[in-house]
């Protein structure tokens, strides 16, 4: 009896390793259909001009074009303190998640002065890559960013948050 009952329960737990498991492409897929569920509504040519409009250079910073936003926000670490330029490289909805890659900025590239903001109109948690006092180092940081930031930027470009 107490056999049967070894290999009966050996049988089970064969069965529950090989069951299915999630994958990167399990992943991919939702992930896909999250972003065309989050079109819906909107026609191809709003999404356009929606995305062209978030991309936009705002100011010309020593000869070069930067997007630059005006926004009230706080740092999420108290210990820190947000400077007046923030070249922003990550925003999230999560704060598990925005920290997790300011983490990663930090270890994978070296880049101490990394910090998490959260504000503005839509309640979002910035990945801030380097903070400065003036608008012409940041800009200079975002013509150099290839070089310095070595993780995927998540933005579709990197931009400045200038702290109100």
């Amino acid at each position: 009896m107490k056999k049967a009952l070894y290999i009966m329960t050996m049988m089970v737990a064969a069965v529950m390793m090989t069951a299915c498991h999630s994958s990167e492409k399990n992943y991919r897929e939702a992930y896909e259909k999250a972003v065309e569920a989050r079109k819906t509504g909107i026609g191809a040519e709003t999404y356009a001009k929606i995305e062209a409009e978030r991309q936009r250079y705002t100011h010309v910073i020593n000869g070069d074009s930067v997007r630059m936003v005006y926004l009230n926000v706080n740092t999420v670490d108290s210990t820190q303190t947000a400077q007046d330029y923030n070249v922003i490289v990550a925003t999230f909805s999560q704060r598990i998640n925005a920290k997790s890659y300011c983490d990663r900025l930090r270890e994978e590239c070296g880049l101490q002065g990394s910090y998490v903001l959260f504000g503005g109109p839509d309640k979002k948690y910035f990945v801030v890559a380097q903070g400065f006092d003036n608008s012409g180092d940041a800009a200079a940081f975002i013509k150099e960013k290839d070089t310095k930031v070595c993780l995927k930027i998540l933005e579709p470009l990197a931009w400045i948050l200038r702290k109100l």
